[in-house]
């Protein structure tokens, strides 16, 4: 029997997002922390870009990778988490369609951009510590411009069909989508159509895209490691692994966050629903929030600089 006519023929124009359906009461103690942590992530990034761009010290390519970094982890902060408390605060659970499509893109793109990111970072590093007489004519700014467009343009591209695909899916009545935040599976599941081959390309360029980035920084870090351990001379081996030290923090704290989150939304039947839905919220919030304070806190020459620029005001 097919649909009645008016079910099909009214277009969904906006969404509704009804954050944690089982537990809306904790939005109201979750909005404090939240907002406290979003403006700690936007001030700590917003002062490394500035005193990255103000102290002459630091214009080298190991510094504009991460204020590429930092950019990325600001955008994606400002996509997400003032959605999220304009929710909890203002009760506006509504979303344009053309809003959620975009809030999607840049969920799926910019994450997959940070994951690149830490992999050319980490080819930085591998240059610095195997090859060092060779670092300053690698590792150049015509070489971290390319790596830029190569990050932005990869992950832009293939992820952008994403979107495209769940964008062009017939919604036909329901447009309450129990999330927070636009994700693919929890948007395209409220249409009438057959999702698999969207679920399925999410699937594939994910995987593709983080893993392939996931391996190459570990192949990166264990000849790094490799070079570490042949290194005789009384201190120097600490000292190599220290110029590297923070970069390894963040990356193992975005893989275990993305790790949590995978494994919670594959054991979604037995976890509550609304954990993985605050999973994700904080994994657009914490690491923006701890990437530059573990740069601040273990760099030296980044210290300095927040500290001449704190001297300045």
């Amino acid at each position: 029997m097919g649909l009645p006519s008016n079910y099909t023929t009214a277009p969904v124009s906006e969404f509704l997002l009804i954050c944690f359906p089982n537990y809306q009461s904790w939005q109201h103690w979750l909005s404090l922390p939240l907002s406290l942590l979003f403006l700690l992530a936007m001030g700590a990034n917003a002062t490394l870009l500035v005193t990255i761009r103000l102290e002459a010290s630091l214009h080298e390519p190991m510094y504009y990778l991460l204020s590429l970094l930092s950019l990325l982890d600001m955008v994606l902060c400002l996509t997400v988490i003032p959605k999220v408390l304009a929710i909890f605060w203002f009760d506006n659970k509504a979303i344009s369609f053309s809003g959620c499509f975009f809030q999607m893109f840049i969920m799926n793109s910019f994450l997959t951009m940070e994951s690149c990111t830490f992999m050319v970072m980490a080819y930085d590093r591998y240059v610095a510590i195997c090859h060092p007489l060779r670092y300053p004519s690698i590792i150049t700014d015509q070489f971290v411009a390319r790596a830029a467009i190569f990050v932005v343009a990869r992950n832009g591209l293939l992820t952008m069909p994403i979107p495209i695909l769940s964008s062009r899916l017939r919604y036909c009545a329901e447009n309450i989508i129990k999330n927070c935040i636009c994700t693919n599976l929890s948007v395209s599941k409220l249409s009438c159509d057959d999702i698999t081959f969207n679920r399925l390309y999410q699937f594939v360029a994910g995987w593709t895209l983080l893993g392939s980035d996931l391996i190459l920084i570990i192949l990166s870090y264990s000849f790094i490691l490799k070079a570490v351990l042949r290194i005789k001379a009384e201190g120097a081996a600490a000292k190599a692994l220290s110029t590297c030290g923070s970069h390894f923090i963040l990356i193992l704290f975005f893989s275990t966050v993305l790790l949590v989150l995978v494994i919670t939304n594959l054991a979604r039947k037995r976890i509550p629903p609304d954990v993985p839905i605050l999973l994700n919220i904080l994994h657009h919030l914490i690491p923006p929030a701890l990437n530059p304070i573990v740069y601040g806190v273990r760099t030296k020459e980044i210290k300095q600089g927040i500290q001449k620029l704190l001297r300045r005001l």
